[in-house]
């Protein structure tokens, strides 16, 4: 038995790297055939060239032969071997403001799970309002709601601070996969994962897809969205869709029990040992909420959003919240901070030689007679359900953010409005599909719905999204005077 594991141990492996190789084979084969292809009119050939290195590091971004890092490094390096960019222009993506806040805002929510602040919230909130089913989900949305600003990782928020109350939840509850799924533990786990597409979208910092949209939107379009800006957008059709989210799910996918007094009884047992909030906690909390402010009144202080960020993390480390080992060991920061600064300067590159604004002359032209809102709607309608081919929201933004944003905007529509739409349609998208975003593996991973409810509901719920997000939010983006 050991000697037949043992000969399968190297068998895997070298299948795991044939698969790699071939992907890899297949990333070069389509750069290189975009980078031998005649030049079109009208495009500079290093614009041409630029196009075949940004589409081959997408493309390793969709097959994975490498890590996402390792495919920016590498596309990097050749545009600065094959003089496509110089090497300032290479490294420019990684002086940008926004990149430096996403690192901040990985190293806050450090400091949430490290005092164990993060857990705390969630119990206090199951606690104060956790004694029926529904309003239990209404207490777990209400939680992630707290945390959303100041964690940029839906995977870590929801996956790592939420997934083991909720599965704990559903376990003081006798619900389990299997026959006893259907008691609360189905309800649970779809709501509090289909809810956070809307926590994701209605605040900037939710997560670090959001931060790239709009470094994107600066450097490829010189549309600035502002923190303070995004929210007060969102904060509208983002609260009417997680107050209709929990109630839809309690109709149409009811939970078998509808009285929870055992949260309340699970959420102060585990309140009670956890004690007394400790000074980091407090501190954490603090610096928290006057991050918060700082980033909220922006238009009245004019300290750069990146400035707040860097003083958060300076104080958290001042006061000992966090330790400067912690800072180190923050890898998806640093990973982060190299791929998206590589992606930001790419796309900041094809904008200077003009390859954006060709392709959306070429592709605009196809709009021709079409109305604006129509055009809209096409490009934030293809840009959300073309997501149905993506397993990562941040791939997604970077592979289609700047096309179908061209696209819009050479089609009339308003660069801003057109901008925000995109936005806040990125991680709506993650209702669809069962490994749609980071969490989502891990809440159908657990076994309580079925893939084909899964899609079944995710659909639906894009469409109340989309009902929401468009009939509400752009009349009361026009209210604000935000185009």
């Amino acid at each position: 038995m050991e000697q037949g594991m043992g000969q399968g141990a190297p068998a895997v492996k070298t299948n795991i790297m044939d698969r790699q190789l071939t992907r890899g084979l297949i990333v070069l084969a389509v750069g290189a055939a975009i980078w031998f292809w005649p030049v079109p009119v009208g495009l500079k050939p290093a614009g041409w060239h630029l196009l075949a290195i940004f589409v081959s590091v997408i493309l390793g971004f969709i097959l994975k032969p490498l890590p996402g890092g390792a495919l920016t490094i590498l596309g990097l390096g050749f545009s600065a071997l094959t003089e496509v960019l110089t090497p300032s222009q290479v490294l420019a993506g990684f002086s940008d403001s926004t990149i430096w806040t996403i690192v901040s805002a990985f190293l806050l929510a450090t400091g949430f799970v490290k005092t164990g602040l993060g857990r705390r919230i969630s119990y206090m909130v199951i606690y104060a309002i956790g004694n029926k089913t529904l309003k239990l989900a209404y207490a777990v949305l209400l939680s992630d709601c707290i945390m959303a600003p100041g964690i940029p990782s839906n995977a870590a928020r929801v996956g790592g601070v939420l997934y083991p109350i909720v599965r704990s939840l559903c376990s003081a509850f006798g619900s389990e996969p299997g026959p006893t799924a259907r008691r609360v533990g189905s309800f649970l786990m779809i709501c509090t994962y289909q809810s956070e597409a809307t926590i994701s979208s209605t605040f900037m910092t939710a997560s670090s897809a959001n931060l790239l949209a709009v470094a994107l939107a600066a450097s490829t379009f010189g549309v600035h969205v502002s923190w303070a800006t995004w929210t007060i957008g969102a904060i509208v059709p983002g609260m009417i869709s997680l107050a209709v989210m929990p109630y839809f799910f309690y109709k149409v996918y009811p939970p078998e029990v509808k009285e929870t007094p055992e949260a309340k009884q699970m959420a102060s047992a585990e309140l009670a040992k956890m004690g007394k909030a400790t000074p980091k906690e407090k501190m954490m909390i603090g610096i928290f909420l006057a991050m918060l402010a700082a980033w909220g009144t922006y238009q009245f202080t004019h300290i750069d959003p990146v400035v707040v960020a860097l003083l958060g993390v300076g104080f958290m480390l001042l006061t000992n919240v966090i330790e400067w080992k912690d800072v180190l060991n923050e890898k998806p920061a640093w990973d982060t901070l190299v791929w998206m600064g590589g992606v930001v300067a790419l796309a900041a590159g094809l904008r200077q030689l003009g390859v954006i604004a060709w392709f959306a002359k070429a592709v605009g032209a196809t709009l021709v007679g079409v109305s604006w809102p129509i055009a809209l709607a096409v490009v934030v309608l293809g840009y959300l359900y073309a997501h149905y081919a993506f397993a990562s929201v941040a791939a997604h933004v970077t592979a289609l953010f700047p096309a179908f944003a061209a696209v819009g905007i050479a089609a009339g529509a308003p660069p801003f409005l057109l901008v925000l739409c995109l936005c806040y349609a990125t991680h709506l998208t993650m209702t669809l599909t069962h490994y749609a975003a980071g969490p989502a593996p891990i809440y159908f991973g657990a076994g309580y719905v079925d893939q084909g409810t899964w899609w079944k509901l995710g659909f639906i719920v894009s469409l109340i999204n989309i009902a929401i997000w468009g009939g509400i939010g752009i009349p009361w983006w026009k209210f604000l005077g935000l185009w």
